[in-house]
């Protein structure tokens, strides 16, 4: 296939297919389907998959949407319709990821599977990143709370944080019959709007709640006005964001390639990186005023090692900003008889590198340290004058980084979770 074809794609949100004829060889979607196309063919010189994707193919055909968000509905959905050769291999056995929505069920609850072996559920998918679905699902969960406990009769955990509203397992022992009426219909209402949403129907459900807040408005309700209001700003944002990281797919994601292609990045500001074998991310992140906590997360090989990750409570003493944190996290894991990382990745800037670096040194440890960067995402070089280092969105290398700094978020929000339910015992 002329790798002119690329020249005519647009630079906008969507879907694209890899074709042989009549043939889907592979759907993909992204935030600019013109840069992501051309990373095929640059990544074809350094993965195998990639190389036959592309050679196997004599077109390439497109769909614009609006939104990231509707470009991953409607990925999933042709991947349903039409089995590509190419998305059915998954790295490691892994299997595509789904929405369940238990229809059949009183009060239907919502959870993430690994297959569709229900014929009394609804699925959404398939998808293909469990960072992506977990997203999906945590976001549209805060719009429309839901519930996931699989036996009701007594509330959940999550109705306590206004995750599952009206609770399934509240409704039942509602004694009052018009109330307990109004919450069973209300919860009914909350998973027809989770299955608009997910059917790319998300404006019904914006009228719908404009439509609540109208009523809640005139009722003199203001405070559940206020917090109704949010929701909806929250599924606007949801819908119409340019920025949900549909580029950055886990399960697909080449780790040799990521890896070589960062090493040829870097190697302009360490010329002695010939290997990255073992790379930690760290992150500092708050638990409300109370709590500062530190997460320590690490790639082997290019992909997670989930035995190796570690969690760190920041202690008090010392501690008079983000930078103590962060220096007291690197201090306390170099104090232990764990591997050294071939690369440091730190959440943040100059700053956080500059820091992060003052500290390793400090121990008499020379390695080679990056930061990431946000709004927009750009990595900064460790080395004389913290120079950002220049790479285009779709970079592989620098997809990988975003992987390791994405998964450090993920672990250190866990975390925080296990904190609140000890607080709330």
């Amino acid at each position: 296939m002329d790798k002119k074809i690329i020249d005519s794609l647009p630079s906008s949100p969507g879907v694209y297919v890899f074709k042989k004829e009549k043939h889907y060889l592979y759907i993909g979607k992204s935030v600019n389907i013109k840069a992501r196309v051309k990373s095929h063919f640059e990544n074809a010189r350094i993965s195998q998959k990639e190389a036959q994707i592309v050679s196997l193919s004599d077109s390439i055909d497109w769909i614009t949407v609006d939104s990231d968000f509707k470009a991953l509905l409607l990925e999933s959905s042709l991947i349903k319709k039409y089995s590509p050769k190419y998305n059915s291999l998954l790295k490691d056995g892994k299997s595509y990821l789904y929405l369940k929505i238990t229809v059949k069920e009183k009060y239907p609850k919502v959870f993430i599977c690994h297959r569709e072996n229900d014929g009394l559920s609804l699925y959404f998918g398939p998808f293909s990143s469990y960072r992506i679905t977990k997203s999906l699902f945590s976001e549209i969960r805060k719009i429309v709370p839901f519930c996931t406990q699989k036996k009701d009769g007594h509330p959940c955990f999550y109705s306590k944080i206004g995750l599952c509203s009206p609770c399934p397992g509240q409704i039942g022992s509602i004694a009052e019959p018009t109330i307990k009426k109004k919450a069973s219909a209300l919860y009914k209402r909350n998973i027809r709007n989770v299955i608009r949403i997910l059917s790319g129907n998300p404006e019904k459900v914006v009228k719908s709640l404009n439509a609540e807040l109208n009523i809640m408005s005139k009722s003199e309700k203001y405070e559940e006005a206020i917090k109704l209001r949010d929701r909806i700003y929250r599924l606007k944002y949801l819908v119409g964001q340019r920025n949900f990281n549909l580029d950055l797919d886990a399960d697909f994601f080449d780790a040799k390639a990521g890896l070589t292609a960062l090493i040829g990045v870097l190697k302009k500001y360490y010329p002695d990186m010939n290997i990255l074998r073992r790379i930690e991310c760290y992150d500092v992140s708050h638990f409300g005023q109370k709590q500062t906590t530190g997460s320590m997360v690490v790639m082997n090989e290019g992909v997670p090692d989930l035995s190796q990750y570690r969690r760190f409570r920041v202690k008090k003493e010392g501690r008079r900003s983000d930078f103590d944190s962060l220096a007291q996290v690197i201090k306390r894991r170099f104090a232990n008889d764990w591997p050294y990382p071939d690369l440091i990745v730190v959440d943040g800037g100059r700053p956080q590198v500059k820091k992060v670096i003052s500290e390793i040194r400090s121990l008499r440890i020379d390695l080679p340290v990056i930061g990431i960067a946000k709004d927009p995402d750009r990595l900064i070089a460790g080395t004389d004058g913290f120079p950002t280092v220049k790479l285009p969105i779709n970079h592989t290398g620098f997809n990988l980084v975003r992987l390791v700094r994405d998964e450090s978020h993920r672990f250190a929000k866990k975390y925080h979770l296990l904190l609140r339910r000890r607080e709330m015992i």
